[in-house]
């Protein structure tokens, strides 16, 4: 065993490059050498083959053979097999309620919050590695069991965290005032948006802002905060009544 290592990636895709390209460098970093081959979990889209197939060709294009659980006949065993596990995005709801069905709830934060195998998720993939998806973007197309989720971290994520457009005359709610209705509910934890382009290294007890653009934290009964790359957030790791900071 090892200490927790997760990868929590805002978005697969940034505008002007390929899958994964804008992060390909700390995937490879996060991996190492170590790690031969990757389960990738392809539940939050329909077609699960060809999300296999596009994200089997980027990794090994990085040095990595790729598993999809889906093609298991037993995918609590191909967890518990794992060397590192990647669960990619699309909606949100499909993926957490699959993960339910196949039993792999419990099963998946052993083996990385005990066992210590790196995991990595993106949009979707990040979501389901905090405590609930409540601050999920998408439709709740499916009813999983619950919207408590793996509970790697202490905290929520919104992933794809966009700033209201001050020239914009859409009058809906922004963002930010979506997770303030969600902090207007007692003892919810601290959400952290990560924009396009962000990620969010943990190591441990150390969690450290990555990518090339910021993130902003919200913290209940609190003004937001802005925070650059480079940014030390070990602070939310700590599992405790967080809305006192």
């Amino acid at each position: 065993g090892g200490p927790r290592r997760l990868l929590l990636v805002s978005n697969s895709t940034l505008h002007g490059g390929g899958y994964l390209g804008h992060c390909q460098q700390h995937i490879k970093s996060f991996l190492g050498e170590k790690v031969k081959r990757v389960l990738f979990v392809p539940y939050a889209l329909h077609d699960r083959d060809a999300y296999a197939r596009t994200a089997r060709e980027k990794f090994e294009s990085l040095g990595y053979g790729l598993d999809s659980i889906h093609e298991s006949c037993d995918p609590v065993e191909a967890v518990r097999k794992s060397e590192a596990i990647f669960i990619g995005g699309g909606n949100t709801f499909r993926l957490l309620k699959a993960l339910y069905d196949n039993s792999l709830i419990q099963e998946i934060r052993k083996r990385v919050l005990e066992d210590g195998i790196p995991y990595m998720g993106s949009s979707a993939g990040t979501n389901v590695a905090t405590i609930s998806i409540n601050t999920t973007n998408d439709m709740p197309i499916v009813y999983p069991p619950s919207l408590q989720a793996l509970g790697l971290v202490p905290f929520n994520i919104n992933p794809h965290y966009l700033d209201p457009d001050v020239k914009s005359t859409h009058m809906g709610e922004t963002r930010e005032e979506r997770i303030h209705q969600y902090h207007e509910e007692p003892n919810t934890p601290p959400v952290l948006g990560l924009r396009e382009g962000a990620m969010l290294l943990v190591e441990g007890d150390k969690a450290t802002l990555q990518g090339v653009t910021g993130a902003r934290l919200f913290l209940r009964g609190k003004k937001p905060t802005e925070h650059e790359p480079g940014t030390d957030f070990s602070f939310l790791l700590i599992d405790s009544n967080l809305q006192n900071l």
